[in-house]
C-alpha cells in the first residue's frame, strides 16, 4: 500500500471506494484526497451494511478498506479521483466478514487446494443491449416498457438515413449497420487502460445487441473485471445519452444476453488441470469438474446463484442458442458447457459454462460454480455415466424422441429456488446457512413479484374468454 500512497498522494483530489451489495451492484463513498494515508488501509471507513442486503439492522455496523491491489484512476470523475475495490470487516474483530462477495471468492479460491488446485482461470464474455430510448411502466391500470434504437428491425417501415438490422442479423455485422463500433472501441479504451484485460468486441445477433470479452485473469481479478466492465460502459452511455441493460432477455424473440466464462484449473505452478488425452482434449480431473457443475445446474441450485432473475428464464429458451439442458459437449452451443473447437494448443485447454448471465452476483455465481466443480472431483463423478453426453446435435433440432434422453433445466426461478433449497450441501462451508437462506428469501420474492403482475401477452390470450 505505500507504493500506492507514494505514486498519487499529492495528484488525486478524491478517493473512491466501491463495494459491493448482495445483488452484484457496485456502491461507493467518496472521501478527500488527504484521507489516502497509511489509516486509511487498516482502520478503514465504517458503514451501515444492512443497507447492502448481507447484514442483519441488528449488527449492520462494518468497515470498509480498500485493497491497494485494484486501485486505479476513475474516468468519470471531473477531478482526479483513485478507485478502489474495497473489502468488507467486522467491527469488534476486523475480521473478514464471510457473507461479502470478494472475501466469499477468496475463500472459494483457497478451498480448490482440497482438490490440489490453485486457482480458476476465467475469461467472461459479456452481451448486452443499447438503447437510445427506454421507457416502462408497472401500475394498477398500465403496465408496459418500450425500448428503441435506430438500428431496430421494428424501424424498417421507416425512411430513415440509419441503417436497420434485421430479427437475428446482427452477428459480426459490419459498420455502417453496426452504428457503435466506435462506442465499443472507446469502452475498450478505458478498460484497457484502468487493467482489465480486452480480448475483442462486435455486434451480436440481435438488433442492438453487443458483446465485450476479456483475456483469462484469476478468479478474483474476473469478477471484479465484471463489474468494472458493466460500470465503464454503463457510463460511457450515459456520456453519449444511451442506456445499456445486460437483462438476459430485454427484446420479444430476440436473442438474449448471457454472460459465458470460459474456465479451466490450474495447479501452484500455473499447470492447466484440465489439458488431457480424453474427449476434447480434457483430463478425467476436467470431466469430474464439468459433471459437478452440470449435476448442480440440474437440480437448479447452481442455477439459483448463475441465473438469478425472473427474466432469466425468458433467456433460456429454445431456439436463441441459449443452453436449456445439463449437457456438455464439443463445439457444440446449444450444450450448457462446450469445450471450444477452436483451441488446438493443450496448455489453453479450457471448457465454456454458457448458462449463466449477468444479472448474477459474479462473485456468488463463480463461487457456486467452483463449489460444484470441487464436489464433482471430490465425488469422482463421470458426465457421460450420468447421462449428459456428449451431446453431438444441435438440441433445437432434435426429434420428440431423441429428446427423451435429454436432461432439461429447470424453467423458471422458483423451480430453482426450491433446487437450492434441497442441494446447497457442496456450498456449505463457504455459503453460510444465512446466506443461503436471505439469497433464497431475496429472490422469492422478485419471483412472487414479477408472477403477480399480469403482462400484455395475458391480455392478448385471455381478455375475451
Amino acid at each position: 500500500m505505500s507504493h500506492i500512497i507514494e505514486k498519487y498522494a499529492n495528484e488525486i483530489e478524491f478517493i473512491d471506494l466501491k463495494v459491493v451489495d448482495i445483488h452484484g451492484r457496485l456502491r461507493h463513498v467518496m472521501l478527500p484526497g488527504d484521507r489516502l494515508t497509511e489509516s486509511l488501509f487498516t482502520e478503514g471507513v465504517g458503514f451501515d451494511a444492512s443497507n447492502f442486503g448481507f447484514a442483519a439492522v441488528e449488527s449492520s455496523d462494518m468497515i470498509m478498506i480498500p485493497d491497494p491491489e485494484t486501485a486505479f484512476i476513475d474516468p468519470f470523475y471531473t477531478e482526479k479521483t483513485l478507485s478502489f475495490f474495497c473489502d468488507v470487516y467486522r467491527v469488534d474483530s476486523l475480521e473478514p466478514f464471510p457473507q461479502y462477495p470478494r472475501n466469499l471468492l477468496r475463500t472459494t479460491v483457497e478451498k480448490l487446494k482440497e482438490v490440489h488446485a490453485s486457482d480458476a482461470m476465467m475469461a467472461p464474455e459479456l452481451e448486452f443491449h443499447i438503447f437510445e430510448g427506454l421507457s416502462y411502466e408497472v401500475s394498477a391500470n398500465r403496465v408496459y416498457y418500450e425500448v428503441d434504437v435506430s438500428e431496430g428491425f421494428w424501424r424498417s417501415s421507416e425512411f430513415s438515413n440509419q441503417n436497420v438490422v434485421g430479427r437475428k442479423m446482427g452477428y459480426h455485422r459490419t459498420p455502417p449497420a453496426d452504428i457503435f463500433a466506435n462506442f465499443r472501441n472507446e469502452v475498450v479504451k478505458i478498460l484497457l487502460k484502468i487493467g482489465v484485460p480486452v480480448k475483442y468486441h462486435h455486434h451480436e445477433v440481435s438488433s442492438a445487441q453487443h458483446e465485450i470479452e476479456l483475456l483469462f485473469q484469476n478468479a478474483l481479478k474476473a469478477a471484479d473485471s465484471i463489474l468494472l466492465t458493466k460500470y465503464v460502459i454503463r457510463n460511457t452511455a450515459s456520456r453519449y445519452g444511451l442506456v445499456v441493460t445486460f437483462m438476459p432477455k430485454p427484446i420479444y424473440e430476440e436473442a438474449g444476453n448471457g454472460m459465458h466464462v470460459h474456465q479451466f484449473l490450474v495447479d501452484e505452478n500455473g499447470k492447466n488441470l484440465f489439458s488431457g488425452n480424453d474427449y476434447g482434449g480434457l483430463s478425467t480431473f476436467a470431466f469430474q469438474y464439468i459433471a459437478g457443475v452440470l449435476e448442480h445446474s440440474l437440480t437448479g441450485s447452481l442455477l439459483a446463484f448463475t441465473n438469478p432473475s425472473a427474466n432469466s428464464f425468458k433467456r433460456l429458451v429454445p431456439g436463441f442458442e441459449a443452453p436449456v439442458c445439463a449437457a456438455f459437449a464439443r463445439a457444440n452451443r446449444s450444450a450448457a458447457v462446450r469445450i471450444p473447437g477452436y483451441v488446438k494448443n493443450p496448455d489453453k485447454v479450457r471448457i465454456e459454462f454458457r448458462t449463466m448471465d449477468a444479472t448474477c452476483n459474479p462473485y456468488y455465481a463463480l463461487s457456486a460454480i467452483l463449489l460444484a466443480g470441487i464436489d464433482g472431483i471430490k465425488k469422482k463423478l463421470d458426465p457421460k455415466e450420468m447421462g449428459f453426453g456428449p451431446l453431438e446435435k444441435n438440441v433445437y433440432l432434435m426429434s420428440y424422441k431423441e429428446k427423451e434422453s435429454i436432461k432439461f433445466f429447470p424453467t423458471n426461478l422458483n423451480a430453482t429456488l426450491n433446487g437450492l433449497k434441497k442441494d446447497n450441501e457442496y456450498l456449505k462451508g463457504i455459503f453460510d446457512e444465512k446466506l443461503i437462506a436471505n439469497w433464497y428469501t431475496l429472490k422469492q420474492e422478485e419471483a412472487r413479484y414479477v408472477n403477480s403482475v399480469p403482462s400484455p401477452a395475458e391480455y392478448q390470450l385471455y381478455f375475451d374468454l
